[in-house]
């Protein structure tokens, strides 16, 4: 079983060939192949090596949206505000 642990947007994520997953969006567009630096390749520590993870962009899109809501009690103070993140949708090809 092959699977590595790729580190992209400030977030790590264990993958394995085939799977489809959201990451936070990257500059690339759909049918594009990227390279991602791996942190890990199947139980092999490889930090500051040169593993990469082969993916293909599927598309882009904006995640649920939130609602940020701040509140002061008896001091007449309330902000609300929405907010919907963007992500990049990605299919690993190989490790």
């Amino acid at each position: 079983m092959s699977y590595a642990i790729i580190k992209t947007g400030g977030k790590q994520f264990p993958v394995e060939p085939g799977q489809t997953l959201r990451i936070p969006t990257i500059s690339a567009k759909a049918g594009q192949t990227v390279d991602i630096p791996a942190l890990v390749v199947a139980g092999d520590p490889q930090i500051g090596g040169d593993a990469t993870v082969s993916a293909t962009v599927v598309g882009h899109g904006r995640g649920d949206k939130i609602i940020v809501f701040k509140m002061k009690r008896r001091k007449q103070y309330k902000r609300k505000q929405g907010h919907r993140q963007g992500y990049t949708e990605i299919k690993i090809e190989k490790i």
